[in-house]
């Protein structure tokens, strides 16, 4: 960067948060908070810097609310720690990267200003296989909508969000539909994935639904993907080719709690192997309150796992093949090994997977990790008993 242009606007903006000033206006952003459940450790502190994007905007515009950029990636590359990038509903072009990174108490915030309006869709000739790659670290992607459907030739998608980068938060998005027309092989599918490959560690998946991931029953498909220290909880999976949710390479003290999984190869997966920088198993990772019901396989630990990982109050139940796959001597306890009873269930139309007030779930989840806050941002009664699964009745 050449420091002789100090009128550059990454520069000038730089200068002004030195003296507290910004160069949008200061505000909180409504859809910029995180939701109830979310671990305060990625809270972000209030945004400096407000960049705004629309559909029917210019890349040529300064990307306030009155002249918005018209794509993400534009507002990427303006934004500083601290930035909040607003996106209106729309249809945009996914199979970009974003890498400006934020910091732990100034993070990098995306927000689709309605929770699933921004939706992305494969653009025609895409040259990758990724919806959305993050590379930066302390970034948030939050409310979106990702659509592998109806592709425009050129590079299918494989991966719905894909994030490379430190202390990434991934939640309250809707990723559906990627690599159902791929060949199974081993270059794998994720709906989300959080990647320790490229050095980024601790990631925050929560309050997502993922579904329709991948070719049927292929071992190399997830619906999230899991290598590096984090939590996945309040998440709703179906239809997921492979294990709904996997932990695999550098994996370690995951807790996996709140999850509603139906429909797919694997359940929960919690596994360790062909690492890229820790030595050790998948060790001290935390399995709880989930509902892993009608896959193939329930919950399963495969390759190098440790004595550690505790399986508490799931409902698992009518997985084809195995309910339990645990190594090294390992028990699971509070299992409630019944139907859960959803509002709506079946092989054709869209679930609904909240309980009926007779579900054995009701109630019956462990206070140990659970989240104050359902998928839906309803409190978890606790005086009452907290349920089993991403829906608090």
């Amino acid at each position: 960067m050449n420091l002789s242009r100090p009128h550059h606007p990454l520069l000038l903006a730089a200068c002004l948060a030195c003296l507290g000033l910004s160069l949008s206006a200061r505000g909180t952003s409504a859809s910029g908070n995180p939701a109830p459940g979310t671990p305060a450790a990625v809270a972000p502190a209030a945004a400096s810097y407000h960049y705004y994007v629309a559909s029917n905007g210019s890349d040529a515009n300064p990307g306030t609310s009155s002249q918005p950029f018209e794509t993400i990636p534009r507002a990427s590359r303006v934004a500083l720690p601290g930035t909040t990038v607003h996106v209106a509903p729309g249809t945009y072009a996914g199979g970009f990267r974003t890498t400006m990174s934020g910091t732990a108490e100034r993070r990098i915030s995306y927000i689709s200003t309605v929770r699933g309006g921004a939706r992305l869709v494969p653009p025609r000739g895409s040259t990758t296989k990724m919806a959305w790659e993050n590379r930066g670290d302390f970034v948030d992607i939050v409310g979106f909508q990702v659509d592998g459907r109806n592709g425009h030739g050129g590079v299918r998608w494989t991966y719905g969000i894909y994030n490379a980068g430190s202390g990434a938060l991934i939640r309250n998005n809707h990723v559906h539909h990627v690599g159902q027309d791929v060949p199974c092989t081993s270059a794998s599918a994720a709906g989300i994935s959080i990647d320790s490959y490229y050095k980024g560690r601790m990631g925050t998946v929560t309050g997502n639904t993922v579904h329709d991931i991948g070719p049927t029953d292929c071992r190399f498909v997830q619906g999230i993907n899991m290598s590096t220290t984090g939590s996945v909880t309040n998440n709703v999976l179906y239809a997921i080719g492979g294990a709904a949710i996997q932990m695999w390479h550098d994996a370690t003290k995951v807790v996996v709690s709140h999850n509603t999984i139906a429909r797919s190869m694997t359940g929960i997966l919690v596994g360790g192997g062909d690492p890229y920088y820790i030595k050790g198993p998948n060790d001290f990772t935390n399995v709880h309150n989930n509902i892993v019901y009608d896959n193939k396989y329930g919950i399963s630990e495969q390759g190098s796992t440790g004595l550690h990982n505790s399986y508490r109050n799931n409902l698992v139940y009518l997985n084809a093949v195995a309910d339990w796959q645990l190594k090294n001597g390992l028990k699971h306890s509070g299992t409630v090994a019944q139907a859960p009873q959803f509002v709506r269930y079946g092989k054709g139309g869209l679930p609904d997977f909240r309980l009926r007030p007779s579900s054995p779930g009701v109630g019956k989840g462990s206070g140990e990790l659970a989240l104050p806050a359902d998928i839906a941002g309803k409190a978890r009664a606790r005086d009452s008993g907290i349920d089993i699964g991403a829906y608090q009745r």
